[in-house]
């Protein structure tokens, strides 16, 4: 169904990869958000894509066609996009089951936005369960 391609593969993540990231991060609601409050501009996203921010970083993709991506950070935090055009068509969750079978018998975690009842419901269908919630202030 789905097949993960490694964003890091050839080295430099090229261009066409960078715009989908983009367009990926462009596409979240407010309440798919936990990691930033603006969009950066794109020379910002593409140095954050060429430092190698993940432990490992796939993209989704469904033959060729890219549909979506998935990470695992350096502390096994498992994040998922999916592009809107592709939502509601198990490519998430089948990309999420994989990332589990190759870290089998690792700690991984989920952090999720409170408001994104969607992938709180895939995740704890996964078995994952809730052990923090983290409290944000700023001035």
């Amino acid at each position: 169904m789905i097949t993960l391609r490694d964003v890091y593969e050839s080295g430099e993540p090229d261009a066409n990869t960078i715009q989908l990231l983009y367009l990926l991060l462009s596409e979240r609601s407010p309440n798919e958000n936990i990691s930033h409050k603006t969009m950066p501009s794109m020379p910002g996203h593409t140095r954050f894509v060429r430092a190698r921010p993940y432990k490992e970083w796939w993209l989704i993709c469904v033959g060729a066609d890219p549909v979506g991506a998935i990470y695992l950070s350096t502390h096994n935090e498992i994040g998922v996009g999916v592009l809107r055009r592709f939502r509601r068509k198990g490519y998430g969750q089948a990309a999420i089951r994989e990332v589990m079978t190759r870290h089998a018998g690792e700690r991984l975690l989920a952090n999720i936005n409170p408001d994104n009842h969607q992938s709180i419901h895939i995740f704890k269908k996964f078995g994952f369960r809730h052990t923090q919630t983290t409290f944000e202030w700023t001035l």
